[in-house]
């Protein structure tokens, strides 16, 4: 089947402190060319009805950047089932591949509180488009553990969308928030663009998986994203997170990162000593213990 293709313009307020597109705004640009595809659909009523995000799985391959070249982004329909599909994205920008996703979407009954099975005619379509879309390799069964790192989140009134929650893609920017300080804590001045902008250190995310697990809205109480660290190898490490509501310790999403630690000039090098450390003292629990 051939690919629906997008053509995204670029804003400069998507570049971030590193002077390449923010790793949240390619999720911003896969929900664009989704809802484009859906809106010249026979089924855009699906987007006032209900159709929510469950999981997105990005891999990112190389940095985009500001530079008069706009980002294609090609979509396919993966399974279908009853009342949800996948969808694949090879985010383009010329020549280069820079990222690539999967979105995992749901027809969901606000009313209801649950999933809504997908009318006949509506699977009939997406199943009519469907084709294989390679499935992204695991990144391990992680869970924030009794040790983490908590950091506040404060929801934006322009964090919320049509549905009047916070938009799926916003929750890409709270994890993020929270892994820059909880770095931050470990290794002052470890940002590019903190303090005087001259860091020694450069942090490349390569991999980010975000499952969807309850609603976000606005509210004056911060909510909290609660990190942890995984995996630890020479010049990278896997993440979890859980965005959650203090109040009641609801997760309301989970987030698994892979994030590369590079020099001044973005060469992967060897992780920084408290780095290291700290993943001793926030433990993430593994695959055997998270089940």
């Amino acid at each position: 089947m051939e690919a629906y293709r997008v053509r995204v313009p670029l804003r400069w307020v998507d570049m971030d402190a590193q002077a390449h597109i923010n790793n949240a705004h390619v999720v911003d640009f896969l929900q664009e060319a989704r809802v484009d595809f859906l809106l010249n659909s026979p089924h855009a009523h699906l987007l006032g009805d209900g159709i929510i995000v469950v999981e997105h799985r990005v891999e990112y391959l190389a940095p985009a950047r500001f530079d008069g070249q706009e980002i294609d982004v090609d979509l396919w329909v993966g399974a279908v089932g009853a009342a949800q599909f996948w969808l694949g994205y090879d985010v383009r920008q010329g020549e280069a591949t820079v990222a690539r996703a999967r979105t995992q979407l749901a027809n969901f009954d606000f009313v209801a509180g649950r999933p809504a099975r997908l009318a006949p005619a509506e699977r009939a379509w997406f199943a009519g488009r469907s084709t294989d879309v390679e499935e992204f390799p695991s990144l391990g069964e992680y869970a924030v553990g009794e040790a983490f790192h908590e950091h506040p989140i404060a929801v934006r009134w322009s964090d919320l969308d049509s549905y009047g929650h916070v938009n799926n893609v916003r929750f890409f920017d709270y994890v993020a928030e929270a892994r820059i300080a909880m770095r931050e804590s470990l290794l002052q001045g470890s940002i590019t663009g903190l303090g005087t902008g001259d860091s020694e250190h450069t942090w490349m995310v390569a991999r980010q998986d975000l499952r969807y697990r309850g609603q976000v809205r606005h509210r004056l109480a911060p909510y909290a994203v609660r990190t942890a660290i995984g995996r630890v190898g020479r010049t990278s490490l896997t993440l979890v997170a859980d965005l959650v509501d203090p109040g009641d310790d609801a997760v309301l999403a989970t987030a698994t990162s892979i994030l590369v630690h590079g020099d001044a000039r973005g060469v992967p090098s060897p992780l920084p000593a408290p780095i290291v450390a700290a993943a001793r003292v926030w433990a993430a629990r593994g695959p055997q213990e998270s089940r």
